[in-house]
Parts: structure tokens; sequence; C-alpha cells
């Protein structure tokens, strides 16, 4: 599977591969396949990654959150970034569909309605009764599983008595910003519970320190809801999830993959929806991204068994996490974070970090969330992962694109379904979201040669699009060049047959460049701007020729290493 070629999940002898030979001789094999496969399937670009393996023997697993916890914090930071390509994009640097992420906003248009909905598909819960059932099953909030009058499932948090609406705010808003983004999220609803609509199951149980489960019992139920913001009429605002379909088989990774799952081919530190959580983490402050906030489930579809993957809890966002507001220094410095410590140590605390001098201000319910002294460079999760340090600029690229696509009003709206009681809080949420969101779009859409979206009408008329200059964190650009060549598809030989030049971002195809059906064009398109020399570096199109007119292929945004040109 090479970097370029589509998700590894389409090639399954990847993995059989692996099993028969050695890791010499794979490599081996994998050049000799390479040599002998065309660049471009009749498939290309794949929308949605191949799943087609049945993985209804994958079986429950328990990740150790404290080995998950110190190895990423003091054994990834040491690793070397492979500097890979991320290996399940399709041909045209995109990430098809796929049990962990769905192509949402970015890649068409998301209407204020359906972001607002979020992942919502099912009924409200009805909180006119709740039957406990057991401890919240994970996550550090206060919170029960608990069955509404309907006799459905919840899974039931609290807000902290210092940050009313705080979690529950942002565990809503949240979820509905994911969900946008792409991916696999819960369905969460505000709503209250009060004490005299409480009963417990006979057979609830919950876990105690020794790890053994017992009864639950009314002392239980107290010490939690002590933890939790008690309203003037005695109810309590919770935000309620709702049971996810399928078996709950535990967590997953970021990094490596799940053994028992056989569509699992791409390691996950090497997928580009998980990579682009530095930049949507960056963006919203989720600074928990660990192994104990992600779900896999088993489901099953057509017949077989398919693992869904679930980024599940990305309430820690914003300024406020489960038990109050985020420390201050989280956003700014990983749990243990060297280089910092030292400084203060050997300065006498005179060495400031930029969370000492950043300014908040006070609403509870958002807690220290902030977007002046934001950097979207130097933002760090409480934890370091894998996927985490191995986001290319390309990478970053893709997911600054999304966004961006967060328009103002889109943003506000999401935000109100927060239901913050307010508004001055939930314009400043929206303010200081909108204003990250500039921050990461004017970072990350200059890193890399900003052509988009480049096209070939039937007469032969190229153009694309520059997202750097669309939002304006860029003046126009002195001009393009591009170089065009007639691609070999099966040899992977590229001819030169010319170079043409535009100011606009729109010029022709030389004439020499054939037309005939079945006809490859690769166009190397490179940007000439005096701020950003990187932009010289091109942006390699491939564009097919079908009966209709051209297609775009395939993109290239950060090439390893050029094609062979045949003079």
């Amino acid at each position: 599977m090479t970097p370029h070629r589509s998700p590894a999940s389409r090639t399954p002898r990847r993995r059989l591969t692996t099993t028969l030979v050695g890791w010499g001789l794979l490599v081996v094999a994998l050049a000799v396949v390479q040599s002998a496969d065309p660049k471009f399937l009749s498939d290309d670009p794949l929308a949605r990654e191949p799943e087609t393996a049945d993985a209804s023997g994958a079986q429950p697993w328990d990740i150790d959150l404290f080995y998950d916890l110190t190895y990423n914090l003091f054994v990834t930071p040491g690793r070397v970034p492979a500097n890979v390509r991320a290996q399940n994009v399709n041909t045209i640097d995109e990430v098809p569909d796929s049990s962990w992420f769905t192509n949402r906003i970015g890649s068409r248009a998301v209407t204020i309605d359906e972001a607002v909905r979020g992942p919502i598909v099912g009924p409200a819960p009805v909180p006119s009764k709740w039957i406990l059932t057991r401890e919240k099953s994970s996550g550090a909030a206060p919170g029960f599983t608990a069955q509404d009058a309907n006799g459905h499932t919840w899974f039931v948090s609290f807000d902290a008595p210092a940050n009313p609406e705080g979690a529950t705010g942002a565990l809503v808003v949240a979820t509905k910003i994911f969900w946008a983004l792409g991916y696999n999220q819960v369905e969460y609803f505000l709503t209250d519970m009060r004490p005299e609509t409480v009963t417990i199951s006979p057979t609830a149980t919950t876990r105690r320190p020794s790890g053994k489960r017992s009864p639950l019992t009314e002392n239980d139920v107290r010490e939690i809801l002590e933890r939790a913001d008690r309203r003037p009429d005695g109810s309590y605002r919770t935000a309620a999830g709702r049971m996810l379909p399928g078996k709950v088989l535990g967590g997953f990774k970021y990094q490596g993959t799940r053994p028992d799952d056989p569509n699992d081919l791409v390691p996950h530190e090497h997928r580009r929806e998980l990579r682009a959580l530095r930049v949507f983490g960056a963006w919203t402050n989720l600074t928990d991204m660990k192994a104990g906030n992600t779900l896999d489930t088993i489901i099953t579809e057509g017949g077989r068994g398919l693992i869904r993957h679930y980024v599940q809890d990305v309430g820690s966002t914003f300024g406020v996490g489960a038990n109050g507001p985020h420390d201050w220094n989280e956003g700014w410095e990983y749990l243990y974070d060297g280089p910092p410590s030292r400084r203060r140590f050997f300065t006498f605390g005179f060495g400031f970090s930029p969370w000492q001098t950043a300014d908040y201000e006070d609403y509870p319910a958002v807690g220290r969330f902030e977007g002046d002294a934001f950097d979207p460079e130097t933002w760090k999760p409480r934890v370091p992962t894998a996927a985490y340090y191995e986001m290319r600029d390309d990478d970053a690229f893709w997911a600054a694109r999304r966004v961006m696509a967060f328009s103002d009003d889109l943003i506000r709206a999401i935000v109100k379904t927060g239901q913050y009681s307010d508004p001055r809080a939930e314009q400043y949420l929206a303010d200081v979201l909108i204003k990250r969101r500039d921050k990461i779009g004017r970072a990350y859409l200059t890193k890399v040669n900003p052509v988009v979206d480049p096209k070939l009408d039937a007469s032969g008329a190229l153009s694309f699009g520059n997202a750097a200059t669309q939002y304006r964190f860029a003046t126009a650009p002195r001009g393009y060049a591009a170089t065009w060549y007639v691609f070999d598809n099966a040899t992977g030989e590229s001819r030169r047959i010319g170079e043409t030049t535009s100011v606009d971002g729109r010029m022709q195809k030389p004439s020499e460049a054939a037309g005939d059906p079945g006809t490859y064009l690769r166009v190397d398109i490179a940007t000439d701007h005096p701020d950003h020399a990187n932009w010289k570096q091109p942006v390699q199109a491939y564009f097919l020729r079908q009966p209709a007119g051209w297609k775009l292929v395939g993109l290239e945004r950060q090439v390893a290493q050029a094609p062979p040109v045949k003079n």
C-alpha cells in the first residue's frame, strides 16, 4: 500500500503478506505489487472506505487507562514522527466515509437545522420518571445510568456546583460541533432530574473502590448528587446521552490497530481524522483526548459484524470540565511538561508561560476559555497521543478548511443549543469560537500551497481556488504556474507537454494535451507569493478524460518525491 493510493483497507493482501513473510520480504513483496498496479483504479477516488470483512468475532477489551496515560505522557513525546502521508486518504487527498468518519461540513453544505439537530435521530428522554440502574459508566462527571419514563436507557450527567450549565452545555454544544465535523457522536439532550421522580432499580449496582460491585443505595445516590449543581427549585439540570446501538467493545487507542477487527488495517496514528483532532481539539479546547473517551461498538450491517468507532466524550471542551473549570494551564501544557516546568523552576517562578497572563471573562458556564492569547500551533491537550504527533501540514490544512466552513451564524446557532441562561455567556462562547476559528485558518491554510478544488472542463479550461485568499488570510499571489504532463497510468511515467500561467486561477491546457477518452493528464500547480515561499511546492492534480469530460482522480498536496518524467 503506497501512501498515494486508495485507503489501505482496500488491499487485504497487505495483512496476508504480513502473516506469511518477515518485514524484509514484505518490503520486497509490496514493491513488486506496487510496480505491477496502475496508479489509479476504475473506482478512484473512493467515496467510502471498503469494510467488507466480518468483524463479528471481536470481543470486548479493557484498556488500562493508567498505562495509556503514562505511555502517552512519557513515551509518545520521545517518538520521531514518521512524517508519512495519512494512509486512509483516497486518491484526491480526502478522507472517505467509513465506520470512523462521515464527510459533512467542508465536503457539502450543512444547514443550520442540520447542525442544531446534530446526531439526534430519536425522541428526547421523558423525565417524569427515572429508574437508576448503576453509576455512570465512564467519565469523571457525577452521573448515573438510568431509564426514563418510556423505559429507554440514558447516561445522565450533571454540572459542578461552581459552574452551573457548564459541563452539560459544553457536552451538548461540542457534540453537535464534532458531529458536523464528521465524527460518530452520542445523541445528547438537555433535560432535568427531580429527586421525587427518582427510584433505584432493585438490580442496580455500583463499583466500589475495591473494584467489586455491590447494590446501589440511597446514600450512594446522595453522595453523587452532592457533587452536582442543584437549582433553586430542587431539580438538577442534566445532559442525557442515549445508549448506543450494538454491543460495547471498549475504547480504541490512538496508535496501532485493533487486532480482532479485520477491517482495521490503517494504524490509528496514520488516520487523518484522528490526526486532525489536534486542530479540532485546539479550536474547541478538547483537552482530554484519551482512549477512555472513545468507544467501539459492534453492530450487524448487511449480515456481518461491523465495528463503529466513537469519539464519545467531547464534554471536556471550552473552559469547563466534569467537576469544575479547567486548570489554568489546560490547553497550554501537558500534565507533565518538562521545558516550561524547568523554566519556572530555574527562574524562581518568573519565567511566565502564556497561560499565566491570559485574560478570561468571568462566565462560570463557559469557564477558562479565550481567543486572544490562543495559538493553535502551540495548543496542547492534557496528554498527547501518537496521532497528535503524526499530524502533518497537509492534515492540518484539511482540518482547517473544515473549521473555516463553520459560518458565524452556524456557530451561534449551535451554541444556542447549550441553553445558557445568561445571554452574555452564550455570546461570549460563540465569539471565542469564531476568534479561534479564524486563528486556525490563518495558521494552517497558509502552511502549504493553498490551491484547492482544481477542475478541468470539457473545453480544457483549468480552474481552481485558493483557500488562503478565500478567507483573506493572505493577499493575492503574483500568479500561478501550471506544468502539464501526459500521464501513463500503467507505468507511472509522465511526459511533459507544456506550461501555462495565470494570475486568477484560470488557464487553458496546452493544445498538445490529448482529449481522447482514457487519457490521463497530470498538472503541477505552483503559486508565487512574496510572503509564502512554500507555496511554490506544486500541488499535483490528475485528470482522466471520460466521455462526458475530465474527471479529477488524483491530488497530492505534499509530494514526497517527484514522479518519473519522460522527455
